[in-house]
């Protein structure tokens, strides 16, 4: 189990360059992560839900990702409160008060799928979710331990030297920890350096002295991983050309969902992707704004018109600019959302954007699916997943987007500058995202799949030379030795 000093050290990517050099090595590897709290969700072949990380992850591994790689998952849709699912499936809401004290009826589900991995792999690479050093969480933990303890595998540490401080979150984690989920900790690595590795060889030798755990590698930073579709928002500006004609503008919402959609465009050379944070005006040179997806497409709505972005939005338009809405964002276009069950926030219903002549209405049964297709406009062919709540209708629905599985898809106004669809991932499908682009006088030559393939073997070579794979494998086989010794 890698586990790290906090987030956004790099578990999820240290995983899947791990997975992709034992199964270059002719390992069986299956990725796992307890429990995942993200809005960027990937969808199995039975329709189940998990985070979009382990999805990446069973690529590194050349296999389908599986709804028992991430059995627990929360998307947060308030501050306090996030929908659950178990399993691939949605069992429910509750706040961040009544998870931690139901947390550990999840645990079962987890053991269950965890063992379901097992029972098909020679290895099973874990990714813990924060820190184990957030000790007030460690009662009913499912995520870091008390998952690490009850299916009795040993863990590995990593710390981000980047951001600074790696010695004191090595050792203040080791101090923390009670005695037996410090002794289940049986290495560290040092993640995401810069410079000359001789300059750190001290500072190893402090974390080895402080906390009596081995190094098992000093990972130098590696750009080749901004070509990895991004999970966490703190990555949404590691890419995007500064110097391209085409400006693509995306409002970050509060709740924004499935933002990796649009990591694609981010590597055309021939545009510029700018996430706009709030408080800040979108931009009025931008060519395209894209309003993305939503995990509360109400709350997200009237998060947009506190920003102002409306009227950013509205005089982007009389300008003759385009706007394109992702699944939420497409929803936001309309001229009303109706929620009479309360399934998205309150009960009630919001006057849209009134861009797009359709209107939504939340229904209870979600939608999730990977699905192919075709754009109406160019006949490029197209794959993604659809993950939503609501059945949208109305005129400009007779002018849908796309074809998936000959049933139209999405709206385009009269003037075909605004268009709306609830598919995720189109443009990781390069015709489609060639013709697309095409429209705006933008060439593409990106194969995006051949990229994100290419910089997984890079992100595995480079932790073949880095880290002490060989002593990784040798930690990882202890568990079944000592399981043999249990029986």
């Amino acid at each position: 189990m890698i586990q790290g000093t906090g987030s956004g050290v790099g578990k999820s990517t240290l995983v899947a360059g791990l997975a992709r050099a034992l199964v270059r090595r002719g390992l069986r590897v299956q990725p796992f992560k307890p429990q995942n709290m993200s809005n960027n969700a990937a969808v199995t072949a039975d329709g189940g839900e998990i985070g979009r990380a382990q999805a990446l992850q069973a690529q590194a591994a050349r296999l389908a990702p599986s709804i028992h790689m991430n059995p627990v998952l929360l998307k947060p849709e308030t501050d306090r409160g996030a929908q659950i699912i178990v399993q691939g499936r949605m069992i429910g809401r509750a706040s961040a008060m009544e998870y931690a004290k139901r947390k550990r009826e999840f645990l079962p589900a987890v053991l269950e799928s965890f063992a379901h991995l097992e029972s098909d792999a020679d290895l099973v690479l874990i990714e813990g979710a924060g820190s184990p050093a957030e000790i007030n969480l460690r009662d009913n933990d499912i995520a870091n331990m008390g998952f690490a303890s009850a299916a009795r595998v040993p863990v590995i540490i990593a710390g981000d030297i980047d951001r600074g401080g790696v010695i004191a979150s090595l050792a203040g984690t080791h101090a923390v920890l009670a005695p037996g989920d410090r002794d289940r900790i049986k290495g560290f690595l040092i993640n995401k350096f810069r410079g000359d590795p001789s300059l750190f060889q001290e500072g190893i030798e402090a974390i080895e002295r402080l906390t009596s755990w081995p190094s098992l590698g000093l990972i130098p930073w590696l750009p080749a991983i901004a070509q990895l579709p991004a999970e966490d928002s703190l990555d949404m500006n590691r890419t995007g050309a500064i110097t391209a004609k085409f400006k693509i503008a995306v409002p970050v919402l509060a709740r924004i969902a499935n933002f990796d959609d649009l990591d694609p465009l981010g590597m055309e050379p021939n545009v510029e992707l700018l996430f706009v944070q709030p408080g800040a005006a979108l931009p009025g040179d931008a060519g395209l704004i894209i309003i993305p997806g939503s995990k509360s497409t109400m709350g997200d709505l009237a998060f947009l018109r506190a920003q102002g972005w409306h009227i950013d939005i509205e005089a982007h338009v009389r300008r003759g600019g385009h706007v394109l809405g992702l699944c939420g964002g497409y929803q936001m276009l309309g001229l009303a959302i109706e929620d009479p069950l309360g399934l998205d926030g309150l009960p009630g219903s919001t006057d849209g954007l009134g861009l797009l002549s359709v209107t939504t209405r939340m229904q209870p049964e979600k939608f999730a699916k990977p699905v192919t297709g075709r754009h109406c406009e160019t006949g490029a062919s197209v794959t993604g997943y659809e993950i939503h709540l609501g059945q949208t209708e109305g005129p400009d629905c007779a002018a849908p987007m796309l074809m998936i599985e000959e049933r139209p898809d999405g709206a385009i106004s009269r003037d075909g500058k605004i268009q709306g669809t609830y598919l995720h991932g189109l443009f990781t499908s390069d015709d489609f995202r060639r013709a697309w682009l095409a429209r705006f006088g933008v060439a593409s030559e990106l194969a995006y799949e051949a990229r994100v393939e290419s910089a997984l073997d890079a992100l595995a070579d480079h932790l073949e030379q880095h880290a002490d794979i060989d002593q990784l494998l040798k930690i990882a086989r202890s568990r079944q030795s000592n399981k043999e010794s249990a029986a």
